[in-house]
């Protein structure tokens, strides 16, 4: 799997993390969905990695958490994008958009 933020996701990331010691997530976030596969990409702000279940993948800006059993949900290519207008994280993949409203938690 290869993951691309772009310049102003990045910004966005680093204005919002609230320490500085922490990891970027590509969380698969199952809360309150009930189900694995109604699951919806979220980006977190982690202290530390799931030994038993996230990988740690390099892309052109930071490295990022992706939990390895959910990365069957992602595209090969995915880019991590921020939008003004939307005011929110953008998840696409060169074929389709992936979570248009992603959200940002530090946990």
């Amino acid at each position: 799997m290869k993951i691309m933020i772009t310049p102003a996701a990045a910004e966005k990331i680093n204005a919002l993390k609230n320490r500085e010691n922490g990891l970027l997530k590509l969380k698969w976030d199952t809360e309150g969905n009930g189900c694995v596969l109604n699951g919806v990409p979220t980006l977190w702000y982690v202290d530390e990695a799931d030994a038993d279940h996230d990988v740690l993948l390099e892309t052109n800006e930071m490295p990022i958490l992706v939990e390895k059993p959910k990365m069957v949900f992602y595209d090969e290519e995915v880019k991590i994008d921020y939008s003004n207008e939307a005011g929110m994280f953008q998840l696409k993949s060169p074929n389709q958009m992936l979570n248009g409203r992603m959200a940002f938690r530090n946990k």
